[in-house]
């Protein structure tokens, strides 16, 4: 059945069915006998995890893509938490630290927010990130201030 599905998939360019859809498919099937492991196509390459980095991108472009980054997250938690920690930090960055905060955008926001509110513990591989650390303390809110989106104006 897999095999009809997927060769009408290629044969027909009309098909709302996509090779992804067939893989999930496949993994739910009611059927005992079409049960596959998940990675049974070989042709499927994974998207990269980490995007490609621009080595030629100045400072001050990188800081306002960091800037939309950190209010566009998609999550209304973490896009408060990242917009004020860019905000009041993101302008005195040295280029290191911007590279930190930069790798540190490419995860999950979720795994982001845990991370800074202590809900779960930072993996190892961000350990020695001074911004993450900086980005635990900004989430403490010692202060006790309302936060509230930052103008894009006043961002950096």
């Amino acid at each position: 059945m897999l095999r009809l599905l997927r060769s009408t998939h290629l044969t027909n360019p009309h098909t709302l069915l996509t090779t992804r859809t067939i893989r999930f498919s496949a993994c739910f099937s009611t059927n005992p006998d079409n049960i596959t492991p998940i990675d049974f196509d070989p042709e499927y390459e994974k998207p990269p995890t980490r995007r490609q980095y621009t080595p030629n991108e100045t400072l001050d472009a990188k800081r306002a893509r960091l800037v939309y980054q950190s209010r566009k997250r998609g999550i209304l938690e973490t896009d408060l938490l990242l917009s004020t920690f860019a905000s009041k930090y993101l302008s005195s960055m040295s280029g290191t630290q911007m590279d930190e905060f930069d790798k540190l955008m490419d995860e999950n926001d979720w795994s982001i927010y845990y991370w800074a509110t202590g809900a779960k513990s930072v993996p190892t591989e961000f350990q020695d990130n001074s911004v993450l650390k900086i980005l635990i303390e900004h989430s403490k809110n010692t202060d006790k201030k309302i936060l509230r989106m930052p103008d894009l104006e006043s961002s950096f």
